[in-house]
C-alpha cells in the first residue's frame, strides 16, 4: 500500500517535504520563548519501549501484565508498544480477544540479537521487529510487514528524510486493486487520521519503502502491507526525531537466532504464522539444526541439550530458551574441571 513507484509520486512527495515538512538533520523555524515551551509540553518525544542494554547477544527481560475485562490483545499492544502476534506466540491458550479479568499474560521483552552488525536500524521480517541501536543499548519496536503477495524487500538502505504529517499519493497498482474490488481510490489522500502513512515517515533509499505511521493500529506487527514498514503513530511520532538522515537500514529474514550471553548459549525460534503446522515445524527445525551445528562448531567450548533445543522448536514463541552453556561455565557453577568435549573432523555431524 505505501509504494511510491511513480517519478510523479516522488515529485509530489519532496514538493510536500519542501513546504511543510521537516526533513532529518534539518532545523525547524525558531520559536519565542513562549511558543516554543508550549510546543515543548505538547510534544514528548521520548519513546514509548524501553532502551535495553546489550548482555552479549541478549538484550532485554520478560514482563508481565494483569489484564483487566475490557481488554484485548490488539489494544494491550498499540497501549504497550507491542504486536498482536507476538503477544499471541507468548501466550498460548490466552483468546486474545477475550483474555478475562485479572489474566496475567507475558510481555515478550527479551530478544536474541539478530546476526548482524548492530548499527543503526535492523527489521528482522520473520519477527515482525524493528531494532533500533542507540549508544546507550537497543530499542525494540513492532512492525507490520508485506505479505506473501507483495513480500518487503531484504536490503540494505538508509534513511534519506523525515516527513511530518506526510501526505499519500497511491501508485497506479494500487488504485487498480482498488478499482478491481469496486472501491475508488483518490490520488492524494491529505495528511489526517484516514491517512494510511499515519502521523510521521521515513523515506528510505531503496526506492518506493517508507517506515511509517499508519491508519489502522492492528496490522502492527503482522504481514499486511505492500511492502512498507508501518508503526503505530505513538511510535513513529517520536522515533522520527531520533533518526538522523543517513542511518543505515537493514532488512533480514532471520526466523532462527542464537547467541551467547554471560557463558550460556540461548535460541529464538519463530513460527512463520500464527496457525503452526507440521511442516512449518520440520522446516524450521532443520534451519534450527544446521544453525546449531554450525555454532557448536564455531564455538567448541559449548554444550547443548538436544531436548530444550526440541522444546524451542515446538513452542516457536520467539521467546528465548537457553539451551546450553560453556563448558568453562559449567565447571565454575559446579566447582570441578570443565568435562571433555568430544572432538570433530571438519565437516562431522554434531548431534546434539
Amino acid at each position: 500500500m505505501m509504494q511510491l513507484n511513480n517519478p510523479f509520486t516522488w515529485l509530489l512527495v519532496l514538493l510536500l517535504a519542501s513546504s511543510g515538512v521537516q526533513a532529518s538533520g534539518q532545523h525547524a523555524p525558531e520559536s519565542g520563548p513562549g511558543e516554543q515551551a508550549a510546543t515543548d509540553q505538547a510534544a514528548d518525544r521520548s519513546p514509548r519501549v524501553p532502551t535495553f542494554a546489550l548482555n552479549g547477544d541478549l538484550a532485554g527481560e520478560l514482563q508481565v501484565f494483569t489484564t483487566a475485562y475490557e481488554d484485548t490483545f490488539a489494544g494491550i499492544g498499540n497501549e504497550l508498544a507491542l504486536g498482536y502476534l507476538e503477544l499471541v506466540k507468548a501466550n498460548p491458550g490466552v483468546d486474545p480477544w477475550l483474555p478475562g479479568d485479572g489474566t496475567v499474560i507475558t510481555l515478550p521483552r527479551m530478544y536474541v540479537l539478530p546476526d548482524v552488525p548492530r548499527k543503526g536500524i535492523v527489521i528482522n521480517l520473520a519477527e515482525y521487529r524493528l531494532y533500533y541501536f542507540a549508544e546507550d543499548g537497543v530499542q525494540v519496536y513492532p512492525v507490520g510487514v508485506g505479505t506473501e503477495e507483495n513480500p518487503s524487500p531484504l536490503t540494505n538502505a538508509e534513511v534519506t528524510m523525515s516527513l511530518e504529517s506526510p501526505a499519500w499519493y497511491p501508485p497506479a497498482s494500487i488504485r487498480a486493486e482498488y478499482e478491481a474490488s469496486g472501491d475508488f481510490l483518490p490520488r492524494m489522500i491529505p495528511p489526517g487520521p484516514g491517512n494510511p502513512l499515519g502521523s510521521h515517515a521515513l523515506l528510505l533509499s531503496e526506492k518506493g519503502y517508507l517506515i511509517h505511521g499508519t491508519n489502522k493500529q492492528f496490522g502492527v506487527g503482522m504481514a499486511v502491507s505492500h511492502g512498507c514498514f508501518r508503526m503505530y503513530n505513538e511510535d513513529i511520532s517520536r522515533f522520527v526525531y531520533q533518526v538522523e538522515k543517513g542511518t543505515p537500514v537493514r532488512v533480514i529474514r532471520e526466523p532462527v537466532k542464537l547467541g551467547l550471553s554471560g557463558g550460556e548459549v540461548w535460541l529464538e525460534v519463530h513460527r512463520p504464522r500464527e496457525d503452526y503446522t507440521a511442516e512449518d515445524r520440520d522446516k524450521l527445525w532443520q534451519e534450527v539444526f544446521a544453525k546449531v551445528e554450525g555454532f557448536v562448531q564455531q564455538h567448541p567450548d559449548v554444550q547443548v541439550r538436544r531436548q530444550s533445543i526440541e522444546i524451542a522448536v515446538d513452542q516457536a514463541d520467539g521467546i528465548p530458551t537457553m539451551i546450553g552453556e560453556k563448558l568453562t561455565q559449567m565447571a565454575a557453577d559446579e566447582g570441578g574441571e570443565p568435562p571433555q568435549q568430544p572432538k570433530t573432523e571438519p565437516g562431522q555431524t554434531l548431534y546434539f
